[in-house]
């Protein structure tokens, strides 16, 4: 069986599906494996690394996808597949996505649904691609804060630390705690998910926020946050109204799965900051937790505030986020391998293939995107 793995086509993306040492590992299961020529460049990654490793080189997606049983992606890939193929990746879907690919034939597994299960975590793209983009966001505050991040004494005077704000502790949140308070700042978050308190406080950062009986059942089964009810974000944004106007730094991770960012900094928050202080926008792609955020912008406000609205933050780190990604997808095929038959079997009763699978044999099957009766 061949596998694909295409160059991205998507403006500002930088990763790649599959990496040296992931192509060594499908070539020891007996897959041929194609890489489009050029797939790893943007991660730094050349095609003489991936021949060496045991890859075809191919010219275009078309030569990659001839005849391949498994293509891997980052994102919704624009060429026509193989049908009968099996497509990996973060497809972003929706119904209509999905009745695409059930059209063409094509077995589709989008793997940001993976349920947040304890033997899905090493196949979880979502949770390593976060770590870095906490980390990510606040090197990047970090940068365009005009001051220093840690306290330091001088004979000429003492700077302080910066105060900083980490609004949503998941994933991203918690990295990004760990990162301001390794960079030597005053850290501070928040989130509505009961858990989180103790979760922030284990870093060391101080928690903020509203709470009541409806933030005890602010978080999913499956560990996200849920959607909660606009007087209580009335209430949490009031009590983080008067703590955002002493922040020097604000980074925003708060994402609600399959809606849109929910918005956490109003425009008055904004203006109440003080010049030269910096907010950093991780859910710029989901339309942002700030009310001034531009996605793949820089911002600067008239009352001289930096907002960093930049998207794909993982692929701003494109090596070490390709490495984590194509170590997922590696992960979930092996978790499915069957050696007889040197494929993947993927059992349609299996909590995680039920999560992230679209379509299965020319029909779509998950509840989520199926059109509606």
């Amino acid at each position: 069986m061949r596998v694909a793995v295409l160059k991205e086509r998507r403006s500002g993306e930088t990763r790649v599906a599959a990496t040296p040492e992931t192509v060594k590992k499908y070539v020891g299961l007996g897959l041929e494996v194609a890489v489009e020529s050029g797939a790893g460049l943007p991660s730094g990654i050349t095609d003489a690394a991936f021949a060496e490793a045991g890859a075809k080189l191919a010219d275009d997606a078309a030569g990659a996808l001839a005849g391949a049983g498994i293509v891997l992606v980052v994102r919704a890939p624009e060429a026509p597949l193989p049908r009968g193929a099996l497509l990996i990746g973060t497809l972003g879907a929706d119904a209509a996505a999905a009745a695409a690919y059930a059209e063409a034939g094509v077995d589709a597994c989008s793997m940001e649904l993976l349920p947040r299960i304890t033997r899905a975590q090493s196949m979880d793209v979502l949770s390593s691609q976060a770590n870095l983009a906490g980390y990510r966001a606040v090197i990047e505050g970090a940068t365009a804060y005009d001051k220093g991040f840690p306290m330091m004494m001088t004979a000429a005077g003492t700077v302080p630390a910066a105060n900083v704000f980490i609004m949503g502790a998941g994933v991203a949140g918690l990295q990004a705690i760990a990162t301001a308070r390794r960079l030597g700042g005053r850290v501070s978050a928040t989130d509505v998910r009961p858990a989180a308190k103790e979760e922030i406080k284990s870093l060391g950062a101080t928690f903020v926020g509203y709470e009541d009986e409806e933030s005890k059942a602010a978080q999913t089964a499956g560990g996200y946050a849920k959607q909660l009810s606009a007087e209580f974000y009335a209430k949490q944004a009031e009590v983080v109204a008067a703590h955002i106007a002493k922040q020097d730094v604000v980074v925003c991770t708060a994402l609600v799965q399959g809606r849109k960012a929910p918005t956490l900094v109003t425009e008055a928050m904004v203006a109440s900051m003080k010049p030269g202080s910096v907010i950093v926008d991780i859910a710029a792609d989901a339309g942002g937790n700030c009310a001034a955020t531009k996605p793949g912008e820089l911002v600067v406000t008239a009352n001289g505030v930096k907002i960093l609205g930049f998207t794909n933050w993982p692929g701003r780190l494109p090596a070490a986020s390709s490495a984590l990604y194509a170590r997922n997808l590696l992960t979930f095929l092996t978790t499915f391998w069957d050696k007889e038959a040197k494929a993947p079997k993927l059992p349609e009763e299996d909590d995680i293939v039920k999560g992230v699978t679209l379509t299965r044999g020319g029909a779509v099957v998950h509840p989520l995107m199926k059109p509606a009766a």
